[in-house]
């Protein structure tokens, strides 16, 4: 199995989801690495204010962050920094951990329209 660690800038909590304004992007993110985990996906997240060590440990995104902390987050796969300065989309996240579409609980079904007309009820007798 693959290995995604996100990096973060520092944030009041371990999520960022705090406080009176939610960033949507975290709520994305937080949901998507729930999501995962539901599915046996590990995901590991630091963000600097609570894992600073995890941050000193890697070399790469330890020499990323000491020219400027504006590159966070960071995200390394197999030990390799893939993607700065955003966090990866859903089909991102898919693509580089190599799961199914459903781990995110998105499905590309296609819903296809009634071609009836109306909503499907004969003679004003609805089944509801």
């Amino acid at each position: 199995m693959k290995k995604m660690i996100i990096y973060e800038p520092a944030m009041c909590c371990s999520t960022g989801l705090c406080g009176v304004g939610v960033n949507p992007e975290l709520l994305r993110i937080s949901t998507v690495l729930a999501s995962l985990e539901k599915n046996n996906v590990k995901v590991e997240r630091y963000n600097l204010t609570n894992a600073p060590q995890e941050f000193v440990k890697n070399a790469e995104v330890n020499q990323l962050i000491s020219k400027s902390v504006d590159v966070l987050p960071v995200t390394v796969l197999d030990g390799k920094v893939v993607l700065t300065k955003r966090y990866p989309t859903n089909d991102e996240f898919i693509s580089m951990l190599d799961v199914p579409r459903s781990y995110l609980g998105v499905n590309k079904a296609k819903v296809t329209p009634k071609t009836s007309g109306g909503c499907g009820c004969s003679g004003g007798n609805c089944c509801g």
